[in-house]
């Protein structure tokens, strides 16, 4: 860190934000190498104080991965939303409208995933990781919209069914089925075979998965 970095979080740290100092640091740790890169000593050392500095806002290394988790985690939402408006800015039918939603989810996710591949491991490196963790709140979770990643895709899902695409009956789980499905090929985007490929090619098989997972649902509609 330069002296001019060095200065200016100290003054930041006299007027109070010591805390978001600390926190901003932990999640540049995260996006730079991922869960195991968020060390306490290391964000005090960015932040510009000493050690012991930290534990008047964060008590432990768990205290202070829990909010940078959180912190990736809202990340994520804001990305799914600008991807979800970007969709239906221009549709006006119900139902293409719905379904565009639910591409905009799958394609910010993975976009998310490999543009963030440190702060994606991040936000999903709770073992094992629960629904229960969409309610930490330290930061909240969640995008500009008030809504975590999980209710995003159940936002979608729900707006499928009022649009007269999925019945009712088969809306229970089917965020499961969406999810692993793009869960999956974002790790394969990240950590396995299709790393290597470039952003035009990435995004073409983005669009790919969520189509397959659309078409999935709606094949289910009918069967």
């Amino acid at each position: 860190m330069s002296d001019l970095a060095k200065s200016s979080a100290r003054r930041t740290y006299r007027h109070g934000d010591l805390r978001r100092a600390l926190l901003d640091a932990g999640v540049e740790l995260a996006r730079e190498g991922g869960p195991t890169a968020v060390v306490l000593r290391e964000a005090t050392r960015r932040a510009g104080v000493v050690p012991n500095a930290a534990y008047r806002h964060f008590a432990s290394h768990q205290a202070l991965f829990d909010a940078v988790r959180a912190a990736a985690l809202a990340l994520l939402a804001q990305e799914i939303e600008r991807e979800v408006s970007a969709a239906t800015r221009r549709e006006r039918d119900a139902g293409w409208r719905a379904r565009a939603a639910l591409r905009g989810v799958g394609v910010g996710y993975l976009r998310f995933a490999w543009q963030q591949p440190g702060l994606f491991r991040t936000a999903f490196a709770a073992r094992p990781f629960g629904l229960q963790e969409f309610a930490l709140d330290d930061p909240a979770p969640r995008g500009a919209s008030g809504r975590d990643p999980f209710e995003l895709l159940g936002d979608a899902l729900d707006a499928m069914v009022a649009a007269g695409l999925l019945p009712p009956e088969r809306r229970p789980g089917a965020e499961f089925m969406a999810w692993s499905a793009v869960h999956g090929m974002a790790f394969l985007m990240i950590d396995g075979p299709l790393r290597a490929l470039d952003e035009p090619a990435r995004l073409a098989l983005a669009e790919r998965q969520v189509a397959m997972v659309e078409r999935g649902l709606l094949a289910d509609a009918v069967a």
